[in-house]
């Protein structure tokens, strides 16, 4: 965790004094990713888990699609600067540099698609998860963040089965956290079809389309959706459930992949 975190001196505030104390901060990096020798976009993102934030962001915005088609990811270290090369080294059009959307909240992020484009292929998974089992992952997920804990200052994500948690990361950036999860699961070829992702922050449109785009038929939030959020998941057939606190949770859409225990 200490690469990820700063402590510094600060003042403290109250009604009835002013006092000097020692405080952790989690720490923010830029960092540059380069696809077959162009420059594709600069993250702001917490300091670890770059290689699988960059390969994670690639995979997302389908610049990549399989572990194989990468032949090469350099870091450069202190630098921000990650190099990733592809088998063909296909420059990229301008069309699609153009395309890129700044995405919400938290972290900057970019994406490669329009915020209205909900085309894709819906899911069809039959995978259910019982409520017990939705506030039981949310408990143990809430539990994982140590960095979240010292500092609250991140946002996590997590791949699930219905009964633990499978891979786990956390970032600044709630999009940067999501990828850092995919990323690390193509390095190491875990599957995400028939899966759940759990997070931490909002669902907006862009983190329902990073879901959707990898077959996992159910999303988890501690947070809120947006309308687009909704409508996105909607339509390409996948369970959101939001406002996962305590021992209750608000299922928007696809509510049959939610069973009630011995039910």
């Amino acid at each position: 965790m200490e690469d990820k975190i700063e402590r510094l001196s600060i003042l403290r505030l109250t009604e009835e004094n002013v006092s000097e104390i020692d405080d952790t901060i989690v720490r923010e990096f830029p960092l540059t990713i380069i696809l077959n020798d162009q420059e594709l976009v600069t993250m702001l993102c917490s300091p670890a888990s770059q290689k699988e934030l960059a390969v994670g962001f690639l995979y997302s915005e389908g610049l990549i699609e399989t572990r194989e088609e990468i032949k090469n990811v350099t870091l450069h270290e202190g630098t921000g600067v990650i190099r990733v090369e592809t088998e063909g080294g296909d420059e990229l059009d301008r069309e699609t540099l153009f395309n890129r959307l700044i995405t919400s909240g938290c972290g900057r992020g970019a994406s490669f698609y329009s915020a209205t484009d909900i085309t894709g292929k819906k899911v069809e998974s039959l995978l259910q998860v019982s409520v017990s089992e939705i506030l039981a992952l949310m408990r143990d997920f809430q539990h994982k963040s140590e960095t979240f804990r010292a500092t609250g200052g991140v946002h996590s994500a997590a791949l699930c089965d219905t009964s633990k948690i499978l891979v786990f990361n956390e970032d600044i950036g709630r999009h940067n956290a999501l990828d850092k999860v995919f990323g690390e699961c193509l390095l190491k070829g875990i599957p995400t079809d028939d899966c759940l992702v759990i997070t931490s922050g909002r669902i907006s449109s862009e983190i329902l389309l990073k879901v959707a785009r990898r077959n996992i038929p159910i999303l988890i939030s501690k947070s809120a959706p947006t309308n687009l959020g909704v409508k996105m998941a909607n339509e390409l057939g996948v369970t959101l459930v939001g406002f996962v606190r305590g021992k209750r949770a608000n299922v928007y859409t696809n509510t049959w992949r939610i069973t009630r225990d011995g039910k």
